[in-house]
């Protein structure tokens, strides 16, 4: 991967300072979490919501905002553990019949000027709608193959920080770097443009919404790998702290602003302030709010320092 222009160094400034600040109390309060096996066990939930995040990117990469990918991602999670094992054709036709429907309902948001916070808050009660009629009680089985990819044990670094540099740096090349992804960004920057070359905006709306729901059966198989069962709900917080890890590395509701790292280094954020309060028994009501205090936080950081830049 090319060397990162200034411009996205800056934006990734904050994230990183934000990682580092979560990171050095924990290693300070426990340090036995700098080892390989501590550092496994702190990210051992990043990965299905790194895949979320980039869902989630690729809708507010063309202007809109999915607030259904929580939802989406337990219907796939109940769909792997019921269908997946003993029914794996079954299984695979329907998330892609959920791919092709994420796609078709980014193009009806374009084609009729729909708000996408409506259309996809409906689409999330019919994700979990199908998610209690497929698995009404949680449990499940996971097929083993799914388990032995997300328990891999890789030499040196831990796992989860390998799959999180691969999805990352996927991301920035394709989205950032590729000539598809810049037109498909263009969507959201600039979709005039895009019209004007001969392009559609329709069709790059049905593609990143497609793509977003490729990332989030990606995300879902992540999720049951490693807990080896599921529920209607299991995933419904990746909703909130998608949007979230996508704001936190840089990225923008408006104008097609987004970053693949940021996003990942968002999500890990955020991702190890909950698994860390977990470990320390504390209410998951508190770990919400540590997470939006992060959110908070970095957001009133970067209008600062952009409000410095613009008097300098």
């Amino acid at each position: 991967m090319n060397a990162l222009p200034r411009h996205e160094i800056q934006t990734l400034l904050l994230p990183v300072i934000t990682l580092a600040a979560v990171l050095a109390p924990i290693f300070w309060i426990n340090p036995n979490t700098m080892s390989y096996f501590g550092l496994g066990l702190l990210l051992n939930l990043a990965v299905p919501m790194i895949l979320a995040s980039m869902a989630q990117l690729c809708i507010i990469a063309v202007n809109d905002l999915d607030l259904s990918i929580g939802a989406f991602v337990s219907l796939v999670s109940c769909i792997a553990v019921t269908w997946l094992p003993q029914q794996p054709a079954l299984a695979i036709a329907a998330m892609l019949g959920c791919v092709l429907l994420y796609a078709a309902v980014g193009a009806l948001v374009e084609i009729f000027n729909l708000p996408s916070i409506v259309v996809t808050l409906g689409l999330s009660f019919v994700w979990g709608g199908w998610a209690l009629i497929l698995l009404p009680m949680p449990g499940g089985a996971t097929p083993q193959w799914l388990q032995d990819i997300m328990n891999l044990a890789i030499p040196v670094v831990p796992t989860p920080i390998v799959y999180a540099l691969a999805i990352a740096a996927a991301g920035h090349w394709f989205l950032m770097r590729s000539a598809p992804g810049v037109r498909l960004r263009g969507a959201g920057g600039n979709p005039k443009a895009i019209v004007r070359s001969g392009g559609s905006v329709v069709r790059a709306k049905a593609v990143m919404y497609g793509l977003a729901g490729l990332l989030g059966i990606l995300s879902a198989l992540a999720l049951v790998g490693i807990t080896t069962s599921a529920d209607a709900n299991i995933a419904q917080r990746y909703t909130l702290v998608s949007i979230a890890a996508v704001i936190l590395g840089g990225g923008s509701f408006i104008g097609g602003k987004v970053s693949p790292i940021g996003a990942m280094l968002g999500a890990v954020t955020l991702g190890i302030a909950a698994s860390f309060l977990s470990f320390l028994d504390i209410a998951p009501k508190w770990q919400i709010g540590l997470q939006g205090a992060i959110l908070i936080v970095v957001l009133s950081l970067r209008t600062l320092l952009a409000r410095r830049g613009e008097r300098q």
